[in-house]
């Protein structure tokens, strides 16, 4: 499975559904150099190349519902619509 967000190609997804949590992962490795939490509360990790490796991604379905997008700020700001997330959120 792979999702886009912005420039970013994420190869893994996991959706703890109980939670409304979604995990995305860029590369084969999520061993982070370091991580950040985002203004709307998600977290980015960081290779030590100081890409982004992985997004966590709160209330994914719940701000989706909400909002019909979901915004995710790392660095510059990024609106997520539904279909992007579809597969990954099924």
């Amino acid at each position: 499975m792979r999702i886009k967000i912005d420039d970013l190609v994420f190869d893994r997804a996991k959706y703890d559904a109980d939670g409304d949590v979604l995990y995305l992962g860029r590369g084969p490795s999520n061993e982070a150099a370091d991580a950040a939490q985002t203004p709307e509360g998600h977290g980015i990790r960081y290779g030590a190349n100081g890409q982004v490796i992985s997004v966590t991604i709160v209330n994914a379905k719940w701000l989706l519902d909400r909002d019909g997008y979901l915004k995710i700020t790392m660095p510059h700001e990024v609106h997520v619509g539904p279909d992007e997330l579809a597969a990954a959120l099924s």
